[in-house]
């Protein structure tokens, strides 16, 4: 394939319409520019749920057993603290909290309930309003509401309300919850997660304003709507902090790496003309920004930076030599253009593989960012070189300061010296130090292999302390007021009830077959472990137990369940349809109708699991037990939603992680058949980038940092990242070694290529690993991540790959490979490789 005459005709435009180039590419930057105003955002967990069956089961249990979490309506939580929530005092302060609330117009609230409501009912039944319930409250004593939390901790739903600390002997308790329920915009529904903004919202954010207003300081406001705030808080804070440090890290290192104030320039333009496009892109093709997504600024820097620093140390190296600026140019491209199309199809391929995940986030990242790859390719293969054309031009008409032209890694510097440090191994001992990378290699796979997987909000979430540094910054680098962790904590070591304790089998299938009863009831023999056992039974809450509660109160009930049941264990089995109607025309309608749909087409059974069980344990004893139904029946609840999550997300690490080094080994074997007719250089071109991956998965195990949401990507992005640094190394030796010995190619090859790895390794990990000053966990990982991926990628490219190079050389230039190359060893052996290969 004469492929040359393209990249031809790339040069003569490059260098003689150098002008009209950078003029059109100035008109396509304020056309993506146009898109910027366009980009909305999507925070949180619930955009990573969208199609797994779990998610789908638990939202339609929330829609039709949770009349709170209905598309309609919206739930405020009230969390009170003290010494005693319920003692005269506290109730009080919680009744006239929600009075507050229900008499606040623009909060929509269509009720209210909490522990004091059931409190105030037990002293005076009739007290069905807020108002109501405060005067019975008001008029009683001190015991007299004492005896009436003991009776009210005989209703079920007080124990949901109120702490695992609950004494009943001293009716005291040191929290309690309040429900507030909303009236919605049709068309908001819940489900698992929490993100994105909504007009619960904004309610909630009143309601706070409103309860503290009123003097309430025991009592916070806390839903779906303020956990989403946060959510997106997160994002625009760990922006606002991490990329001003970027920018001053990414400026120190690029005005060493260029030390010329105009071609900084330059490389900056070029780096901002990258990011418009990319976010100009995803403005008008309607993708929302996510957390996921703040990884794509950085590594568009990381490929565009290393991109300028090799155009422009190119371009110097000719002109070094006396050579004319369009002819240098003209070298320089003609070079580069086939090297960077090489690092961006392996790149986009390393990132196009999170479009396998089955993700929506991760495959968003994954297109958005192997988007971003080309467009860096295009600014900075064609727009740079060309501007860096008319720059220089001018400069021989106008007085425009130079500071220097010599590149980095020169022969004469001793920075070329240092890196040249893989080729004196490579010329000493190739075949010992492969061997003892190997092992490195292969011992670091095996240790990753215990890399564990997560997926929660706390993902998504700063922590429950900001460093006392991060806590001083002054406006505007202050993060916001994070509460909702801590939140988050209090209720989970609060409150037993919470779903994080619960595992539900939503059940859909005919409820009124007779069997149908029998079948839930027999479902809680014999429970796994995860699962809480109470009299050997599975501890559990369904439409079978409210049908037990309901007769163990009312007697017509209980004999119409005895004659309808045929084996005596207070489950019926005939006539169920008859129990169902009676159950629903009672004051149990409502409790039924949490468990049993109104059409007795589906029901959910909630079993309580274990403290100390983990999630995956949780979600296989679900299945296992979703399984022994006849019906169909799904495990869901968060637990086993966000444990599936963690699943795929695992799945797609490693499917993401084969398909990119497959993509990566094909690609760069089919472009150096084409390019260099050695297809086997390809294969050479990658085996830096194994090291890399191994390294880094096992660096991933050593610093506890697990596969998340977030970080799932990561070992894709390496291959991506780490063939970018490889690819550059090899295309340069396979120049080189067109008009050189081995040696002398290897050398020019690391002290040229050499040079602007380095200068590209400092800016990008520097500019990168500032991530890790996020307040938003899994990004500050990243960053590290990130990081490090860059940091191994330079070294194996320049410590491994000559050494390989060296022995690539030797299999392919002997008569008889294999025994000369493992009997000739020292310099000796690679010049007479050389002289060989000339003969």
């Amino acid at each position: 394939m004469d492929y040359q005459r393209y990249i031809d005709w790339a040069d003569d435009r490059i260098v003689d319409d150098s002008r009209r180039v950078v003029l059109a590419f100035i008109v396509v930057t304020l056309v993506f520019s146009a898109g910027l105003g366009n980009i909305s955002t999507n925070a949180g967990t619930s955009q990573f749920t969208t199609d797994l069956p779990a998610e789908e089961a638990f939202s339609q249990v929330n829609t039709e057993f949770s009349p709170a979490f209905s598309p309609d309506t919206g739930n405020t939580q009230l969390i009170q603290e003290g010494n005693n929530v319920l003692s005269k005092d506290a109730l009080l302060r919680m009744l006239r909290a929600q009075e507050r609330l229900e008499d606040h117009r623009d909060l929509r609230v269509t009720g209210t309930s909490s522990a004091a409501t059931i409190v105030a009912q037990q002293l005076d039944p009739s007290a069905r309003t807020t108002e109501a319930q405060i005067r019975a409250i008001e008029s009683a004593s001190s015991s007299e509401i004492d005896a009436a939390v003991r009776r009210a901790a005989e209703n079920p739903q007080f124990g949901s309300l109120v702490s695992s600390d609950f004494n009943r002997g001293s009716a005291s308790a040191s929290a309690t919850l309040g429900l507030v329920t909303h009236e919605l915009p049709a068309g908001i529904s819940s489900g698992s997660g929490q993100g994105g903004s909504s007009p619960l919202t904004s309610i909630q954010r009143q309601a706070q304003f409103t309860v503290q207003s009123a003097g309430q300081g025991t009592i916070t406001v806390f839903g779906s709507g303020i956990v989403a705030a946060e959510f997106s808080n997160v994002v625009f804070d760990s922006l606002i902090l991490t990329v001003p440090a970027a920018v001053i890290f990414i400026l120190i290192f690029l005005s060493i790496a260029y030390r010329d104030l105009a071609d900084m320039a330059l490389g900056l333009i070029a780096l901002f003309m990258a990011i418009i496009w990319t976010f100009g892109f995803m403005g008008l093709a309607g993708i929302p920004f996510s957390q996921m997504l703040i990884a794509v600024p950085p590594l568009l820097l990381a490929v565009g930076i290393d991109f300028g620093i090799h155009a422009i140390n190119r371009y110097r190296e000719e002109r070094q030599h006396g050579t004319s600026i369009h002819r240098s140019m003209r070298i320089t491209t003609d070079q580069l253009l086939v090297a960077f199309f090489i690092v961006t199809g392996t790149t986009v391929i390393g990132f196009a593989a999170n479009l396998t995940s089955s993700l929506p986030p991760i495959q968003d990242f994954g297109f958005v960012a192997a988007v971003g790859i080309t467009f860096t390719f295009f600014i900075f293969g064609v727009f740079l070189p060309a501007a860096k054309v008319e720059l220089d031009t001018l400069r021989q008409r106008y007085p425009i300061p130079t500071f220097t032209e010599k590149p980095l890694g020169s022969e004469d510097s001793a920075l070329g010296g240092v890196l040249r440090g893989g080729v004196v191994i490579a010329e000493r001992a190739p075949v010992v130090f492969l061997l003892a990378t190997l092992v490195l290699t292969a011992g670091a796979g095996v240790y990753a292999t215990g890399i564990s997987t997560s997926f929660s909000q706390d993902d998504f979430l700063p922590p429950e302390d900001n460093p006392d540094w991060i806590e001083s910054l002054p406006e505007p680098f202050a993060p916001s007021e994070y509460t909702v962790t801590e939140r988050t904590n209090f209720l989970e070591e609060k409150f037993d009830s919470t779903q994080s304790g619960r595992a539900t089998i939503y059940v859909q299938g005919p409820m009124r077959q007779d069997s149908a009863l029998e079948q839930i009831y027999r479902a809680g023999d014999d429970p796994p472990d995860s699962f809480v056992r109470e009299d050997g039974r599975a501890s559990s809450t369904s439409i079978v137990t409210v049908i037990q509660d309901r007769a163990a109160r009312d007697p017509e009930f209980r004999r119409l369940v005895e004659r309808n049941d045929a084996n005596d264990n207070g489950v019926p089995d005939d006539n169920l349809e008859e129990v169902y109607e009676y159950l629903l025309s009672s004051s149990s309608r409502d409790r039924a109708l949490n468990y049993i749909t109104e059409d007795y087409r589906s029901t959910r059974v909630v079993y309580t699991v274990e403290a100390g069980a983990s999630d995956s344990e949780v979600a296989e004893d679900a299945r296992t037990v979703a399984e022994d139904f006849r019906y169909d029946a799904v495990a869901t609840g968060s637990i086993v939603v966000f444990q599936a999550v963690s699943d795929v997300i695992l799945e797609s690490a490693v499917q993401s992680l084969a398909i990119a080094l497959a993509g990566a080994s094909v690609f760069l074997v089919f472009i150096y058949y084409v390019l260099e007719g050695r297809p086997s250089l390809g294969i050479a071109n990658v085996i830096p980038v194994v090291v890399t991956v191994a390294l880094l998965a096992g660096t991933m195990r050593l610093l506890r940092i697990p596969f998340n949401a977030i970080t799932a990507t990561m070992l894709a992005i390496t291959i991506g990242l780490g063939v970018d640094y490889s690819v550059h190394v090899t295309h340069r030796f396979a120049d080189e070694i067109h008009d050189y010995d081995l040696v002398t190619a290897l050398d020019r090859t690391v002290r040229g290529t050499g040079g602007a790895l380095l200068g590209s390794m400092l800016t990008t990990v520097f500019g990168i690993g500032v991530l890790a000053l996020a307040v938003f966990p899994a990004i500050g990982q990243f960053g590290i991540l990130t990081a490090l991926s860059i940091a191994y990628a330079f070294l194996t490219s320049l410590l491994v790959l000559p050494s390989v190079l060296v022995i690539w050389d030797g299999l392919t230039n002997y008569d008889q490979p294999l025994r000369r190359l493992f009997h000739i060893s020292g310099p000796e052996r690679i010049q007479a490789s050389k002289t060989k290969s000339d003969d």
